[in-house]
Parts: C-alpha cells; sequence; structure tokens
C-alpha cells in the first residue's frame, strides 16, 4: 500500500482535480445540546479565530488543526498532525524514524490563505508536544503506532486565547472523545481547510468509516471530498458527534483517494503518559452538532 502525507507543497494536479468533486449540501449547526463545554469562557463560536479547522503553519508548511486540548492549569492547545512539524519527505510515513522540528517550534494560526497568498495571521503558538519526537526519544522502531501516531498538540499564546472556540466549523461538536471510534459502514464527518483550494466551499466533508487498521492505532474512511494536501491534522467526528480520528495520509490503494486517519484515542492516551502535560484533555464544542438528515 502507498501512503502520502498530505503537506500543501507536494500536491500534484490530480489531486486537485479529484478536490473539485461536488460536496453534498448541508445545514450548519446551531444551538446547544447536552455534550457541549460550559465549564469555561470562550470565544463566540461565530466570531472565534481559532478553533478546529484553523489553518496552521510550520516552517511554511500549512495544515489543518483539529480539536482543542486544556492541561490542568488552563492553558490551550490546538492538535494538528505530527508530521506538520517533520523533516521528511511525503512519502516518510514511519513517525519512529523521521525527524522533526523541535519543542518550541513557532507555529503561525492564519484563515484564508490560498496558493496565492499567506493569508491573514489570526494568532502564533509554540510546539508544545509531537508524538513524532517523543516516540523516536523513547527508541521506538516500528509497529502500528509508528505508522498511526501521528499527533502533535500547539499551544496557543497567552494573549490568544480569547480567541479560541473548541467548536467544530459547519458541523458542532465534538461531544466528547469516541471510545470505540466509528465502527465500518457509519458516518463520519470532517472540515479541513487546505490552502490549495480557494474557499470553504469544499471544506466540510461527510462520509463512511471504512474500518481500523494499524491494530486499532488508525482508520480508513472515505469522503466526498477526500482529504488533499493541506488538510493533515484535521479531526473526523463519528456518527455521535464524538472525536475519533485526526486526518494523516492519502492512500492510493486498494481504495485510491481514501484517507488514513489516525485513531484520536489512542494518540491522546500516549500524549498524556508521555508529553508531561499533566491534565490533558479534549474539550468538548459549545455548539450542537449536527450531521447530514
Amino acid at each position: 500500500m502507498r501512503l502520502t502525507r498530505l503537506l500543501t507543497p507536494l500536491i500534484s494536479a490530480t489531486v486537485l482535480l479529484v478536490a473539485a468533486l461536488l460536496v453534498s449540501p448541508a445545514t450548519p449547526a446551531q444551538g446547544n445540546q447536552a455534550g457541549i463545554d460550559r465549564t469555561a469562557r470562550w470565544a463566540p463560536a461565530g466570531k472565534a479565530k481559532i478553533r478546529p479547522g484553523v489553518q496552521m503553519f510550520t516552517k511554511g508548511a500549512q495544515c489543518t488543526g483539529n480539536f482543542v486540548f486544556k492541561d490542568r492549569v488552563g492553558r490551550v492547545y490546538v492538535g494538528y498532525a505530527a508530521h506538520c512539524a517533520g523533516k521528511g519527505a511525503a512519502t516518510d510515513t514511519n513517525g519512529c524514524k523521521t525527524r522533526s522540528h523541535p519543542i518550541g517550534t513557532r507555529v503561525r494560526f492564519a484563515r484564508g490563505a490560498t496558493l496565492a497568498t499567506n493569508g491573514t495571521t489570526v494568532g502564533r503558538g509554540t510546539l508544545a508536544y509531537s508524538s513524532w519526537i517523543k516516540m523516536r526519544q523513547r527508541n521506538m522502531k516500528r509497529g502500528p503506532a509508528c505508522a498511526a501516531n501521528d499527533f502533535a498538540l500547539v499551544r496557543v499564546d497567552r494573549n490568544d486565547r480569547r480567541k479560541v472556540n473548541p467548536s467544530v466549523p459547519f458541523w458542532g461538536g465534538p461531544t466528547g472523545l469516541a471510545s470505540r471510534g466509528a465502527p465500518a459502514g457509519t458516518q463520519v464527518f470532517s472540515y479541513g481547510r487546505s490552502s490549495l483550494r480557494p474557499g470553504t466551499a469544499l471544506s466540510p466533508k461527510s462520509g463512511l468509516s471504512l474500518g481500523r487498521t494499524n491494530r486499532g492505532w488508525g482508520w480508513q474512511v472515505e469522503t466526498v471530498t477526500p482529504g488533499i494536501p493541506g488538510d493533515s491534522g484535521s479531526g473526523f467526528l463519528n456518527a455521535h458527534g464524538r472525536a475519533f480520528g485526526t486526518l494523516s495520509t492519502v492512500q492510493l490503494a486498494p481504495v485510491p483517494t481514501s484517507n488514513g486517519l489516525g485513531d484520536l484515542a489512542h494518540e491522546l492516551n500516549f500524549a498524556q503518559r508521555f508529553s508531561g502535560i499533566r491534565g490533558l484533555h479534549l474539550v468538548r464544542g459549545t455548539v450542537k452538532f449536527s450531521p447530514l438528515p
């Protein structure tokens, strides 16, 4: 099976054409429900500049934020893919072997970035954790975690925390962390913000889970439209609005244009054990999860 990491600078015309497929219409989420976060003050979802789906730039590579996290003392983090801070090529998929930019690397949050413009800077943060760095430090060499544990955290600068909301655009949620993921054949939902797209019409995605991979560390999904370079790191919700995956790869076989995800429950558990960030947890959205009818 050939895998390709989803970094923006490595796009081809073929993948761009696939990304131009028609996306199904839907209605944006509104309101509140049980399972939302009421424990902290967040920017209103409609005005927040930093939230899931935000564009994130690390040393020139653009990726998409997945979910918002907090620690015991109230610091705020946005998750994305570890390979977004990696130094390898698009075909380097073993996180245990590929080198990364160091902890402390500065990351820029942006909106409106395209092939023609770097977009508007809406905030900044610092790379605080990378599964790739931690697996190398622990001398891991091979196995399912090396292939699928593709998760990193960027700590939002203190002055930018007031700009944050944890709700996923368009869909709402997350309503919590999925302990069982998204069983094969069930619906999945995502929001990607690749700078290769001129706007956000194709950012909301829905599709089906194709089941687990990498001994539970990963998932394979098929969506309309598929994730493309720049969507790396974007979060996936299951049919109940629970966060279950983070976008990692384009898979060219056996299902062309499907995507490989990391299992968020596994990735977050690993980060909780080895990141040194005490009290690390996923933050639920403040907006109701509203899937397609």
